[in-house]
């Protein structure tokens, strides 16, 4: 009896030891490692991850309306060790079944070729006696999750996930960006535009796991941008439809307060629908406006009239006369128009913006001087960026003018040729024009406060300039909006061939930058046609589409008429 009492007893001794032992090496020795896996499954489950802050879109009385928001999908995925432990002949089934459901491609799959879902691919993927997780579909539809639900296969599960979503699709796409995987962790990351730009900001803070709660989590914060979701829409359509029409290789085009610097509208052709970027390349993700400079052409000259007017080196009644050419250092300028119309003769530097005339532009800019003339294009900002809140942002090129001592650099320049601008920069200085000669510092960030970057030309001067362009505006009669003055120049830059050197001798930029009223504008619009077909001239392309988008904006604002005698 004794016998039998010491061994129960040295059993339950053993029992409660091996206990003991267990839980210390739970606790203490592993402790870490199922904490971790713990945190793990929890980070897996969204449990652990900050919600990502929303982007928000203003209208004229500061409603905003959702840009990019999180919104939750399905997600159908697999459990390969649940397949397999089925053996052969079900991995089989359940890839064939799964293959011939989604036979078409689909974006947001594991799949490696391309979102292709492939038997052999699933095969692989399914042939696992140790893999927990593969991804099927994301963002899967509800008729895609009825499907799989009629299949009932074994180890094929369906949840729901929050992911990034842009309601207005391609709407300002480049102004956005978009969010994906990064390539070292797999987490969610922006891309490009304000996803980018902000991306600390609207990712906000992890939490973190102590015992059996979750601590620091921080959610994201929102991002509201000044973009009018009206004003975008109306904006883009004109310029695809402007593109369409020429059968352009592409454009911009860029709304702006000029009395604050805030962007109203910024868009590009080609974009992209940021819900299924990765159906796109990656030039399309790029934001050619803050990313990309061009020559701009004849838009320039009214620069190069500011800085004459200010500096007093001429006035609107200055005149020269003009031959139809001028040659300067071993090259030969001509206007425009030389082949057809010759010389104009005693022409007004008023005439000269009348009739866009690059000699007239260069005989300014002789009368300006070299280092005055450089020192004026520094003020109006065009040798380092603006400042806004856009990603990658680049510097205008005036680097050549700084350096030479040729005129015909200079004279080239006055009339925006062998120098690059930005889209951006180019508008926000004409925005100092419109703003009686203070440059503001452009911002798309609706807290922003405006900010003064500094006075660029006087207010007189800024006067002399807008009453050259109405005059211009007045002349040519394509831009005229009936009720109001109107201030605006043409640009038919050429451009660059950078193999050969030189010009190429069928492709233009064609460009528009106008504001109304004129003397005190609510609006600036640049529009911007990359190489459009069968169409030389500018005021035959961007000028009819500047008009059509300023008559909308001024009824959308619902401006008085200034311009009473019609």
């Amino acid at each position: 009896m004794k016998i039998r009492i010491f061994l129960i007893s040295s059993l339950f001794i053993f029992l409660f030891f091996g206990l003991i032992s267990n839980i210390y090496n739970l606790q203490i020795t592993k402790g870490p490692y199922y904490l971790a896996k713990a945190e793990s499954q929890n980070r897996l489950s969204g449990f652990l991850e900050a919600m990502r802050g929303d982007i928000y879109f203003t209208d004229r009385s500061e409603n905003h309306s959702p840009a990019a928001i999180n919104k939750e999908y399905f997600v159908i995925f697999a459990v390969p060790k649940e397949i397999y432990a089925g053996g052969e002949d079900a991995v089989n089934l359940a890839a064939e079944q799964i293959a011939s459901t989604f036979s078409a491609p689909l974006s947001g799959t594991g799949s490696a070729s391309g979102g292709q879902l492939t038997k052999e691919e699933l095969v692989t993927a399914f042939s696992s006696p140790t893999n927990q997780y593969y991804s099927i579909l994301k963002k899967a539809t509800q008729d895609q999750v009825n499907e799989i639900r009629n299949l009932d296969i074994k180890g094929i599960y369906i949840e729901n996930k929050n992911f990034r979503y842009y309601p207005l699709g391609n709407l300002a796409s480049q102004v956005l960006g978009f969010v994906s995987p990064s390539s070292d962790d797999n987490a969610l990351s922006g891309k490009y535009g304000m996803e980018l730009f902000f991306n600390d900001e609207l990712t906000g803070k992890n939490g973190q796991l102590e015992g059996n709660k979750v601590v620091d989590l921080e959610n994201g914060k929102d991002v509201v941008l000044t973009i009018d979701p009206t004003i975008q829409n109306r904006a883009e359509t004109a310029l695809q439809d402007l593109i369409k029409k020429y059968n352009a290789t592409g454009g911009s085009v860029i709304v702006q307060d000029p009395k604050t610097g805030k962007i109203i509208a910024l868009g590009n052709y080609p974009n992209f629908d940021p819900n299924n970027y990765s159906e796109y390349k990656i030039k399309d993700f790029l934001n050619p406006v803050a990313q990309s400079i061009y020559e701009p052409g004849s838009v320039f000259k009214i620069i190069t009239m500011s800085a004459g007017l200010d500096s007093g080196k001429l006035t609107a009644d200055t005149t020269y006369i003009d031959k139809g050419f001028i040659k300067l250092n071993g090259k030969t300028i001509k206007n425009w128009d030389y082949e057809e119309k010759g010389a104009h003769g005693k022409t007004t530097m008023t005439g000269v913006i009348e009739g866009s005339l690059n000699t007239g532009a260069a005989h300014a800019a002789s009368l300006i001087g070299k280092d005055i003339f450089y020192n004026y294009l520094v003020k109006f900002g065009f040798n380092q960026t603006t400042g806004i809140e856009l990603p990658g942002e680049v510097t205008s090129d005036i680097k050549k003018l700084k350096s030479s001592s040729k005129d015909v650099d200079f004279a080239t320049a006055s009339f925006g040729q062998g120098l690059a601008i930005s889209p951006i920069a180019m508008i926000n200085a004409f925005s100092a024009i419109a703003n009686g000669g203070e440059l503001m510092k452009p911002f798309i960030v609706a807290d922003t406060e405006p900010q003064v970057v500094r006075r660029v030309i006087s207010k007189e001067a800024s006067v002399e300039a807008i009453k050259m362009m109405v005059s211009a505006v007045d002349k040519a009669y394509v831009a005229r909006i009936p009720g109001y003055y109107v201030a605006g120049k043409t640009g038919t830059a050429q451009i660059p061939d950078f193999q050969r050197g030189g010009y190429l001798s069928d492709d233009y930029i064609h460009t528009y930058i106008g504001f109304a009223p004129a003397y005190d504008p609510k609006f600036v619009i640049l529009i911007k046609l990359d190489k459009p077909e069968g169409a030389p001239l500018a005021g035959t392309t961007v000028v009819p589409a500047f008009r059509e988008l300023a008559d909308f904006l001024l009824n959308y604002y619902n401006i008085r008429p200034d311009y009473l005698n019609e």
